[in-house]
């Protein structure tokens, strides 16, 4: 558990610690933007190999039990995980990696959020940290929790820095938090601008995974 625990620390500190702090910059500045981004892939590597290895190897010590309607629950909110992610892939936001804004402003799924991805994993990791209910799940899932909650303001800041003039574009029409934007009224729900293919490709995933959960990882995710 101890192992699991220190993994779990390195996880955190990789994307919190480093990422868009000045202990980045300065790796940077010595050891150049490719170098940096080379040294934190490999880093960010070894770390989640070290945390999966180590929860699978950590005893099971149970925190509390859930009723068994929650798992419809999981099931149910899955769902949107997994199409927030694959719109986050289909139309990428300026506060991912090589994402964009288009002249028009904040379109699809960054109407409803602009961290989609990042929203993806907390729900993913939320959802799994409650279901698990023991202590290997929460310092397991805990991990991505932190690093996928911390991470969304971290973005935003270094993106105002750094791009200014976009961040001027996409903040007004924006938020963190999923529809806040839209019950704002700084924006409105436009389904049709989200491509199809992000609605099919999503919910067969989300079909997927929940048939096929028990072989991927051993135990059953359907509700009944």
């Amino acid at each position: 558990m101890m192992i699991l625990l220190a993994a779990a620390i390195l996880w955190v500190f990789v994307h919190v610690g480093i990422a868009g702090t000045a202990v980045r910059a300065s790796l940077a500045e010595r050891f150049g933007e490719v170098g940096f981004r080379i040294g934190y892939s490999i880093v960010s590597v070894v770390s989640i190999t070290l945390l999966v290895m180590a929860w699978q190897a950590a005893p099971v010590v149970p925190l509390w039990f859930l009723p068994d309607w929650f798992r419809w629950v999981t099931a149910l909110l899955m769902l949107p995980a997994l199409l927030l992610f694959v719109g986050s892939v289909a139309t990428p936001n300026p506060t991912a990696v090589e994402g964009k804004l288009g002249e028009t402003g904040p379109r699809g799924i960054q109407r409803i959020t602009r961290h989609p991805m990042l929203w993806s994993f907390a729900l993913w990791a939320g959802l799994h940290l409650l279901a698990k209910g023991n202590l290997a799940g929460v310092l397991f899932f805990g991990a991505f929790l932190v690093t996928s909650l911390v991470g969304m303001p971290s973005i935003d800041r270094k993106l105002a820095a750094r791009q200014p003039e976009l961040w001027a574009r996409l903040a007004p029409g924006t938020s963190i938090i999923p529809f806040k934007a839209i019950l704002g009224g700084r924006n409105q729900l436009v389904l049709a601008e989200i491509p199809m293919l992000v609605w099919i490709i999503g919910a067969a995933g989300w079909l997927g995974l929940l048939l096929g959960h028990r072989w991927l990882f051993g135990y059953s995710a359907l509700p009944f």
